[in-house]
């Protein structure tokens, strides 16, 4: 600050006085000042309108394939087949992300996908032959991991800062969480509000928009760096591969409890009370966020195990009431789980192979998601009763568990930065 110039009783008719410096203003908020981070804004509202679609596709797709052909079975076989196709598709796609960078990668294989998304629509609306719908759906595969190239910038703008990191971490963790929300609700409205391709062109448009724009914003795009001498794939760093095997039983509690939820609650309630899940997620994950650190993973998937048993005591008093407070609950655990579970992928993947690393871990949730519908899906169908589904998440939370005990999973904590 400059010298002030002032009129004193004795001396110099102007005097000058020192005054200290001001320090910059920081909020003491640590989401306000995650998003005081210089482009932090602009890459982050692109990259939510590019990850609401991940949410959208799938219901879109059965609600048009079942809609126009009659069978859900072979809706399901399309989708599921797009899902088999994205777990070998979606880490070839973040390899090159890391080799050359986002903004050459990203554009055209979200443009690829918005083409198969567009060819899927066409086969459907003109009855084209079977074949040609899992051909169309197995081209969205490449689909760009938009929320691992958002946490792979929040990784290089705060490098060195491991607080504000798990914050940013935790913000995407609940992005995620709005996205699987908010998704299939939006896609079933315009699926029929308006006509029955709307949810799957809307979708392809929304990802397309959001990526170019995402894209863009090359300040705070990673720089793509050598790789080390001898560094392989993330598959084989030291821990990835237990680690990924707790991922994949954490999936099966997802798939397991959307599949057994649907199952029990009968009509347009079903929705609203599954979202409740995703809401309590959410809420956790952003209050999780503001403690600057975060429990040991072992500590999470125990409480998640002990939390994913109160849908069930809901479901055997039949209950809905019940149900939807113990699903509400139950989702508090699955923010900090994931949000400690991804902190270990970025702590364990190589340098320069960050978007690969957390694509390896999304495939190995979606595998688990797969697996996770198929065996709550089989239980509610053979079960006395369908309160017995809600067995299924609780057993996949306990093998996470056992899986992270035996194999030496999350023995660490993140700690504050000083």
């Amino acid at each position: 600050m400059p010298h002030d110039l002032t009129l004193t009783p004795s001396g110099p008719a102007f005097a000058p006085r020192y005054r200290e410096p001001r320090t910059p203003f920081r909020p003491a908020n640590p989401y306000l000042r995650l998003f005081s981070t210089p482009g932090a804004r602009a890459f982050t509202l692109p990259n939510l309108v590019a990850r609401l679609p991940t949410g959208m596709f799938g219901v879109s797709a059965v609600i048009m394939i079942a809609g126009s052909s009659g069978s859900y079975a072979l809706a399901g076989a399309v989708t599921a087949t797009g899902l088999a196709t994205t777990a070998v598709v979606g880490p070839w796609t973040a390899r090159l992300v890391d080799r050359y960078g986002q903004a050459r990668i990203a554009v055209p294989a979200a443009a690829l996908a918005a083409l198969g998304s567009l060819a899927l629509v066409l086969c459907v609306r003109h009855q084209a032959p079977v074949w040609t719908l899992f051909a169309a759906y197995a081209a969205t595969a490449t689909t760009p991991n938009t929320g691992g190239m958002s946490r792979a910038r929040w990784a290089h703008l705060l490098r060195g800062d491991a607080a504000a990191l798990h914050t940013a971490n935790a913000f995407e963790q609940a992005v995620d969480e709005l996205c699987f929300m908010l998704g299939p609700v939006l896609a079933a409205f315009l699926c029929a509000g308006l006509f029955p391709e709307a949810g799957t062109l809307i979708g392809a448009v929304l990802l397309l928009s959001g990526v170019l724009v995402f894209a863009a914003q090359r300040s705070t795009e990673p720089p793509v760096t050598p790789r080390a001498a001898g560094s392989g794939s993330p598959l084989r760093a030291p821990g990835m591969a237990p680690l990924l095997g707790v991922f994949l039983a954490t999936g099966a509690v997802f798939g397991a409890m959307e599949v057994v939820t649907l199952a029990h609650v009968s009509g347009p309630v079903a929705g609203p009370v599954l979202a409740l899940q995703a809401a309590g997620s959410c809420a956790a994950g952003l209050v999780y966020g503001r403690t600057g650190r975060s429990a040991g993973l072992r500590t999470c998937l125990a409480a998640l195990t002990v939390l994913m048993a109160l849908p069930f005591v809901g479901a055997a008093a039949d209950s809905l009431a019940a149900l939807a407070v113990g699903l509400l609950v139950a989702g508090m655990a699955t923010a900090p789980t994931m949000l400690t579970g991804m902190g270990l992928i970025q702590r364990l993947t190589p340098a320069g192979r960050l978007n690969e690393g957390m694509t390896l871990a999304v495939t190995a949730l979606f595998g688990g998601i797969a697996a996770g519908s198929a065996a709550g899906g089989w239980t509610v169908e053979h079960a006395p009763t369908t309160a017995y589904g809600f067995l299924i998440p609780t057993a996949a939370a306990a093998l996470a568990l056992v899986l992270a005990l035996l194999l030496g999973v999350g023995t660490t904590k993140a700690r504050r930065s000083s």
